[in-house]
């Protein structure tokens, strides 16, 4: 099964367009694991256990364990995903770019190290840095289109005057991953919730394109005007669509409580927000 196969197969079987970052800070655990690195696993696989029938996709966040030499406890994690929900596809968020060679040690460690079904990566080194991924059958590749931090203006909304019809960056790596570098139907985008009006615009020129939006919930990514912008519903079908949309909700979700109670208050944040996409997405059919 392709990437693109489990992301439709997880969103109707858990009627869900919401994914769960796991970015484990211990200085945020609740009491009982506070400040306690050695228990990233436990807390990320009981949000996984509480979540895993509400989410389109998983995404851990490399950093977050890397920092705290907890390498090992991910790869326990990614096992226990697949064990606990082997229907919902995991994007390991390492916005991975470089060079051909280094890229390639890059694309094994997250596809057999790992085990992800798909990668984030930053294209800004050209297509030979993003080739290596898309050797792997399968697989799914994101490419950082337009993502949600203000500084993202400092070259992401900058105008390629050499280009004909002078797009704006984030638009031109759009077309390049909508065309000639999806060889093999693998990649999609990053694009960022903050932005609806340039999820639209991306959308546009990438119709057909997963996008993975990150910045509901804690960021002030608003879940409605997201779905808008982004989801295409396929032939007036209120259940498929052109281009999926994968819309990521981390510290909302992870830290809803500090108490014992915290994987419940993770559920019920999942829920809530899973139903503010669904609705917003019907809205979106009702209005065609």
């Amino acid at each position: 099964m392709t990437f693109l196969d489990q992301l439709q197969t997880a969103e109707r079987q858990n009627g869900s367009l919401l994914c769960v970052g796991l970015d484990p800070e211990p200085a945020k655990f609740p009491a009982a694991y506070r400040g306690d690195a050695s228990k990233i696993y436990d807390f990320c696989a009981a949000i996984v256990e509480a979540t895993a029938d509400l989410v389109s996709a998983f995404k851990p966040q490399i950093a977050y364990f890397a920092a705290h030499r907890a390498e090992d406890q991910l790869e326990r994690l990614m096992a226990h995903m697949r064990a606990t929900a082997p229907h919902v596809p995991i994007i390991l968020d390492a916005k991975r770019g470089d060079i051909g060679s280094t890229a390639e040690q890059y694309a094994k460690e997250a596809f057999e190290r790992y085990g992800a079904d798909a990668v984030t990566l930053s294209p800004f080194m050209g297509w030979d840095s993003v080739q290596p991924y898309l050797k792997y059958h399968g697989k799914g590749a994101f490419l950082l289109c337009r993502t949600s931090n203000p500084g993202g203006d400092d070259f992401q909304n900058q105008r390629l005057l050499t280009v004909p019809g002078q797009p704006t960056l984030f638009e031109h790596i759009a077309a390049l991953a909508q065309g000639p570098w999806n060889q093999n139907g693998q990649l999609g985008l990053v694009v960022g919730a903050t932005y609806p009006s340039e999820i639209e615009r991306v959308r546009a020129v990438a119709p057909t394109l997963p996008l993975l939006i990150p910045g509901v919930g804690a960021q002030g990514g608003d879940a409605a005007a997201t779905v808008k912008a982004g989801w295409r519903h396929a032939k007036d079908s209120m259940n498929s669509t052109t281009g999926p949309v994968i819309v990521n909700s981390s510290r909302a979700v992870l830290y809803a409580s500090s108490g014992a109670d915290f994987a419940q208050a993770a559920r019920n944040e999942a829920l809530r927000t899973r139903t503010l996409l669904e609705e917003a997405r019907l809205l979106t059919f009702g209005s065609l």
